[in-house]
């Protein structure tokens, strides 16, 4: 019986050996070599091929299922914030407000409750205005087979729970821990290679090296994301010596750029497993760490900057000047630091595909390691990476003004909203806001009887939309 029972487990370590070294074979010929040398053998695309189908006929079988079965519940319309508004000019509201008045009042003069409807509106924008909705995931108009972004769907018939439940086990047990594998490695590999590298003279040959270790580092990692990336316009990549500037989804966004080309990174330094990549990082390569002391002088990180910039046979130094993730559908303003250090600005959007997992880090919601559990068991990140022409600041062109100019060009080639540079949560209202809701109010009684003189209620009128904005 010991005998049989011996038996049986060298039987099973030598069937577990056998499909860890068929695992591990592979990895490395199908996934870690291609992606260390730049190519790829085509599994990623045709894997995205049949996911696109494969979605294309969910959504296809949730429509018929909610055609055939009424009762099932519709999924509501994709909202646009926390609150209902109204969809009709100022002059409608306000008509709205006025017939509840006992006393009737002519369309030519001024009603107290008038100022009710500037009060609603600077409510509305401090609960709920256009830049908080940019801190939420973007929503999806069909479902993408993933628990995460709908409960219902997957109960609408037999094979489609029966898709569900096989994305579940591939996405589980298949393609995460081959992504945990390929990122283990990924950064192992960064770590020894560069740490290595490091002890080399400096010179052109460690130059080579740098660049080639930190390339295959990221390759492996963006494959171990099962990342389908477009690259647009590469006679616009950033040259040395140059400043790339990006809008901001993910953390990911490094790999997605570095995949195609080697920059310096610039942040804050960091203890614990962070605090030994950066070290490792910076031997090879010069890299612009700071310490949490430095990052409070202005002064102090703008003439590092300017330093590294000023070397032309230095790597272009990789910034996002949003200072934080949004949501892949618009551009938030860009502060002006980046472009006060001069150079020339390297624009480069991107834009994630949400049909196959959410890549926008949500950090007030999920910490780092739960956000990277959802990328690594989500279907894979597809995103286009659009390079810009280079840009340098014009004549008579203030930092801020080139840093709109930039933004809006980064936000109209990758489809994205250019957000106005603000919000009610944290800064004060500029004067030109409440100018042009007072130039509005004002035409109104102005349209309805031109005898009427403002300048007689204008001060009211001023006190009730300063009052709403603060």
């Amino acid at each position: 019986m010991t005998d049989l029972f011996e038996g049986g487990m060298e039987d099973l370590w030598s069937i577990a050996v056998v499909l860890l070294q068929v695992w591990l074979s592979v990895m490395i010929g199908l996934i870690m070599i291609p992606a260390m040398f730049g190519f790829s053998l085509g599994v990623t695309s045709v894997y995205i091929q049949i996911l696109v189908k494969i979605l294309e006929w969910a959504t296809l079988r949730i429509q018929r299922g909610h055609r055939e079965q009424p009762t099932l519940p519709v999924p509501a319309p994709l909202p646009n914030g926390l609150i209902q508004r109204e969809g009709g000019s100022m002059e409608q509201e306000m008509g709205e407000l006025r017939r509840y008045r006992t006393q009737s009042i002519s369309r030519g003069e001024f009603a107290l409750s008038d100022s009710f409807y500037f009060y609603r509106k600077g409510l509305e924008s401090i609960v709920d205005d256009q830049v908080t909705q940019r801190f939420s995931s973007e929503e999806l108009v069909s479902w993408n087979l993933l628990t995460r972004t709908n409960h219902n769907f997957h109960y609408i018939s037999l094979r489609l729970t029966i898709i569900w439940g096989l994305g579940v086990i591939i996405r589980y047990c298949v393609l995460f821990p081959l992504r945990i594998t390929l990122a283990i490695i990924g950064l192992s590999w960064l770590v020894i290679g560069t740490t290595l590298v490091g002890f080399l003279p400096k010179n052109r040959v460690k130059t080579w090296l740098s660049e080639l270790v930190h390339l295959m580092c990221y390759r492996i990692c963006a494959r171990g994301l099962s990342a389908t990336i477009q690259y647009h316009n590469k006679e616009n990549k950033p040259q040395k010596g140059g400043i790339c500037v990006a809008n901001h989804t993910s953390p990911i966004d490094i790999v997605i750029l570095a995949n195609d080309g080697c920059y310096a990174m610039v942040g804050q330094c960091h203890g614990g497993l962070m605090g030994v990549i950066q070290r490792s990082m910076v031997r090879s390569c010069p890299h612009v760490w700071f310490e949490r002391s430095e990052m409070r002088d202005r002064h102090a990180v703008t003439s590092r900057l300017r330093a590294h910039v000023a070397a032309k046979t230095n790597l272009p130094i990789l910034i996002f000047p949003e200072g934080t993730c949004i949501n892949n559908t618009s551009v938030m303003m860009f502060k002006k630091g980046s472009f006060e250090i001069g150079g020339t600005i390297y624009p480069v959007a991107i834009k994630y595909d949400p049909r196959f997992g959410d890549a926008f880090w949500n950090s007030a919601k999920y910490n780092m390691v739960s956000y990277l559990l959802r990328m690594m068991t989500s279907w894979a990140i597809v995103v286009n990476v659009w390079y810009l022409p280079p840009m340098t600041r014009e004549e008579g062109e203030d930092a801020a003004q080139f840093a709109n100019r930039v933004k809006s060009a980064i936000a109209h080639q990758g489809g994205l909203l250019d957000m106005a540079d603000g919000s009610l949560k944290r800064d004060k209202v500029k004067e030109e806001f409440k100018e042009q809701q007072q130039k509005m109010y004002s035409s109104m009684p102005l349209q309805c009887n031109g005898s009427v003189l403002i300048d007689n209620i204008w001060p009211t009128i001023t006190l009730v939309i300063v009052t709403s904005c603060l």
